[in-house]
């Protein structure tokens, strides 16, 4: 198995070089997998009928979307732990907290030891394309695979740390945990990220 990304090159039309090509990466479209397949499988993979996995699986999200609401974490069994949280601006005064500062709701993933390890030694199969969609040629990873933390810990000046020992770089606070290190300016040569 491997993750597969485009890398086309096209004019930059933002960022400090504006007119210049660079290749861009982003993610290649991956095909939906019908929900029918994912109970078909896992009735597979474990013995128990199609119909009893999916009545679990609906009751399990019943229960995962009352518990995170009631602002608990909750274990998503193989895969992490999901919670909810808000993005919002810091203020000084006490008169000045309203839920107006609030600026975003958020659902908060955060993967567990093995699923980062999946995607850590899974290889990255790179296609590049010049500017009008031909393969130029084929690239495999060989990148150390770091996985980014969105537990990250630490703050940044003007910001204020979040509840989860994060940090929003965008000047609020992030009281669901985690870290918001989206720059304004993510990517000044006008690219990209890879996971759009």
């Amino acid at each position: 198995m491997a993750i597969k990304v485009i890398a086309q090159r096209r004019v930059l039309k933002i960022g400090k070089n504006p007119g210049v090509k660079k290749f861009v990466m982003r993610p290649d479209l991956y095909i939906p997998i019908q929900e029918k397949k994912v109970f078909s499988e896992a009735a597979t993979h474990s013995g128990i009928s199609e119909g009893v996995i999916k009545a679990a699986w609906y009751a399990a999200g019943e229960v995962i979307r009352t518990w995170a609401t009631e602002g608990h974490s909750v274990p998503l069994p193989g895969l992490g732990t999901v919670r909810f949280g808000v993005r919002s601006k810091a203020v000084e005064e006490l008169d000045e907290v309203k839920t107006a500062l609030i600026s975003v709701r958020r659902i908060i993933f955060t993967p567990n030891v093995e699923l980062k390890d999946e995607l850590k030694n899974t290889s990255i199969q790179i296609t590049c394309l010049d500017e009008d969609g031909n393969v130029l040629k084929r690239v495999t990873s060989s990148d150390s695979g770091d996985v980014e933390d969105s537990e990250g810990s630490g703050s940044t000046e003007g910001t204020t740390p979040s509840s989860g020992g994060g940090s929003n770089t965008g000047g609020g606070s992030d009281t669901g945990g985690g870290s918001d290190t989206s720059d304004p300016d993510p990517d000044p040569d006008g690219g990209s990220n890879s996971d759009e």
